[in-house]
């Protein structure tokens, strides 16, 4: 069992909150679980949670409220009278991806000589160069539109003026003092922008700049050509924001409901096929008159995002962008299996360095560190940073993992090494990065997850110091995950009908999360290792109700809980549909023994450390296990062992103890001084995984061990002597 450190739960519920979510629930028709979460994320009021559900609340903003937007559709629309090449140059993650594809699909589509360029990963990196734009001088090129990238570009802008290429650059990263010459600089972070939101995706900024192109080149109504735009284009736009985490608030709000409205329907051939492919297996037909199930934000962040990410990662993201400007459905199947056959290196590579990641961390005492940096020779650099993510939420600290693969000699002191970071609450990353920028090429992000360069010879400096900075972030206290919980549930609660009722929060992302919900007090009855041991999917017990749960990137070794446990688990609660029928699943966010195990375990630890110490005032009978006692507890080891019991918590041992034997005497006290005996003298072989947790393993001798010879017990006897008092 790996240990990790514990998620801190923060529920949501408020029972001052009560009678308030009492008039939600009947006036609005909707059940109380739902409502308590609508209430919970601050509507307040009858109006504001139905305004909430209908997404009445929000509209989408004029395109050009948006600095420079005229300017750009002015350039825009003289590369297309005068037949002029443009090139569309993006990013080489989901979001460039479909940005690229919007603006050409549309550009194509009103008559542009239109070219696309997106830089690879591992040869050029990220962002605009001056050696792409000399490729794509040479191609003929006059204007160049950017999307997703380009507004720190102020040097690569002025070079592309100076050799007659006009650029127009949108983009919603974060500003600078200098914005780059170009014709226009669109991005609604601008430091002086006039426009309202300002958390749209890339594909979000092109999206506007769509709308507005077509109002000018139609001469239609601005709300005319939103429309057309949104018919044609928000399944990708949502797609985009989606996979670039995006708050689901505002426009995004709209643009993500459209967008997987219109994918579920989509005529983009090449889209329609990968959503094909990963809902029902790469190359299938699927008969028309089988039902679909509901495209939803998880189905897009978790199953089409890492595809469409991996061709960037691993290969060329021009794989991505060719399938969905594909008109050709064997060509885009083509396209859409090489995707998914990426995605399976992609998800190898990733499993690999996991892997050697966590072994490194428990070989080398590095757990219980307050910062974690990791380096290596061989590591794909396209996915270091999914795995760093990994490692930060499987050890809840920081964590920084860097790659020397390319370099010519990795193990010189001058190689430059590409690192990817996470962070956690408490600890800004790119603040810690800031305070150590003398050691660093370059470097740049958000709080909680940014990417830097660094050459081997200040890696000893760099991980000392950003070591010692996340100590003082923490000054004493352990980092921690806080995972909310929305609300606790019954037994009750949990159905189908429940799951398919949350549909009306969607679309979910960042500031309007997948509920995650509790339940207390809930037993497991079966444990089976699924995905090549990657997996568990557990049945769960509560009030004769079994559930089916999926506890992810959780192998047996790891899951630190047995068969007959009383647990309490966080989940998200989804709908699973097989062979037709249509059922609730849970997914396991987070699992631990029950508040009243650990209740039970604390208390009953404290008397036996009073005992120990000789200071307990406990009758001897309570105190000193009995030969018989010693007998019964190998009897039912012997037994557990032999059908594959191993591991357990010894309040379940004690517990399983008693239901076998009703008349027994022993207790929680004297069955931890019989391990403890056994392990002393070799009768079993025990493993304590922790104070609590153990695992043990029958030895069998010929000859018989005498209890007498154990010095624990001697000293146990001579503390509480039979005739004390």
């Amino acid at each position: 069992m790996i240990k990790t450190k514990d998620k801190k739960w923060s529920i949501k519920s408020d029972p001052d909150n009560d009678q308030l979510v009492d008039e939600i629930s009947i006036s609005l028709g909707i059940s109380h679980p739902l409502a308590s979460i609508i209430v919970n994320r601050g509507y307040k009021t009858e109006a504001q949670a139905e305004a909430f559900i209908k997404k009445s609340q929000e509209i989408l903003h004029d395109p050009f409220l948006l600095n420079d937007m005229e300017k750009a559709v002015d350039r825009i629309l003289l590369a297309l009278n005068k037949k002029e090449k443009i090139t569309i140059y993006g990013d080489y993650d989901v979001d460039g991806v479909t940005s690229v594809s919007i603006l050409h699909l549309y550009l194509e589509s009103i008559g542009a000589v239109v070219d696309y360029y997106i830089p690879c990963r591992k040869g050029e990196g990220y962002g605009v160069s001056c050696d792409a734009i000399n490729k794509i001088k040479k191609n003929g090129t006059n204007l160049i539109i950017t999307v997703d990238t380009g507004v720190t570009a102020v040097a690569e802008t002025q070079y592309a003026r100076d050799i007659g290429i006009d650029m127009v650059i949108t983009d919603h990263h974060e500003c600078t003092d200098e914005l780059p010459n170009a014709i226009a600089v669109i991005n609604p972070k601008r430091r002086d922008t006039t426009y309202p939101f300002p958390n749209l995706a890339g594909v979000g900024v092109a999206f506007k700049l769509l709308c507005a192109i077509e109002q000018k080149y139609s001469g239609c109504s601005l709300i005319e050509a939103v429309r057309r735009i949104a018919y044609e284009y928000s399944d990708l736009t949502a797609i985009g924001t989606i996979a670039d985490v995006m708050p689901v608030i505002d426009e995004n709000r709209i643009l993500i409901s459209l967008g997987l409205s219109r994918a579920e329907i989509t005529d983009k051939i090449g889209l329609a096929t990968l959503i094909n492919n990963c809902r029902n297996g790469e190359g299938k037909v699927v008969s028309k008159y089988k039902q679909k199930k509901k495209l939803s934000s998880g189905f897009v962040g978790f199953t089409l995002a890492p595809r469409i990410n991996a061709a960037g990662r691993i290969s060329s993201a021009s794989i991505a962008v060719d399938l969905f400007l594909a008109k050709d459905e064997k060509v885009a199947n083509d396209y859409s299996l090489q995707l998914c056959e990426i995605n399976r290196e992609r998800q190898a590579t990733e499993n690999k360095i996991a892997d050697e990641a966590y072994e490194y961390v428990e070989n080398n005492g590095l757990a219980d560190s307050s910062m974690i940096i990791l380096d290596n020779c061989q590591w794909h650099h396209g996915v270091i940073g999914i795995v760093s993510s990994r490692v930060t939420d499987r050890y809840c600290v920081p964590s920084i993992l860097i790659s020397f693969e390319g370099n010519e000699n990795p193990n010189d002191q001058e190689a430059v090494g590409k690192g990817s970071g996470r962070s956690v609450n408490g600890m800004n990353l790119v603040e810690a990065l800031t305070s150590c920028s003398d050691l660093l090429e370059k470097f740049g992000g958000h709080e909680l997850a940014a990417g830097l360069s660094i050459k081997r010879k200040n890696l000893p400096e760099f991980r000392r110091r950003m070591e010692e900075y996340a100590k003082k972030c923490f000054d004493g206290i352990d980092a921690e995950q806080v995972l909310t919980i929305d609300c606790e549930l019954e037994s009750k609660d949990i159905s189908i009908n429940f799951a398919e009722e949350l549909c009306l929060l969607e679309p979910y992302g960042v500031s309007n999360p997948t509920p995650v919900f509790s339940l207390r007090n809930a037993v497991i009855s079966d444990i089976t290792p699924v995905g090549l041991n990657r997996h568990l999917k557990l049945s769960i017990v509560k009030d004769n109700q079994v559930f089916v749960a999926m506890l992810f990137s959780t192998t047996p070794q790891e899951f630190g809980l047995s068969v007959g446990d009383e647990v309490d688990l966080a989940f998200c609660l989804d709908v699973n549909e097989f062979n037709g029928v249509s059922s609730a699943q849970i997914s396991i966010k987070d699992i631990r023994p029950s508040e009243r195990t650990i209740h039970f375990e604390r208390i009953n630890e404290e008397i036996f450390e009073s005992v120990k110490s000789g200071e307990s005032t406990l009758d001897t009978e309570f105190i000193i296990p009995s030969r018989d006692d010693f007998a019964k507890v190998y009897n039912f080891l012997l037994s557990a062992t032999r059908i594959g019991k191993e591991t357990y918590r010894i309040s379940r041992l004690l517990s399983d103890i008693l239901k076998a034997d009703a008349n027994s005497k022993i207790n929680y006290v004297k069955l931890k001084f019989i391990i403890k005996v056994f392990r002393e003298l070799n009768i079993v072989a025990i493993e304590e995984l922790d104070n609590v947790t153990f695992a043990f393993r029958i030895v069998f001798s010929k000859s018989k061990t005498s209890l007498d010879k154990s010095n624990i017990l001697k000293k146990l006897k001579s503390m509480y002597p039979k005739n004390r008092g």
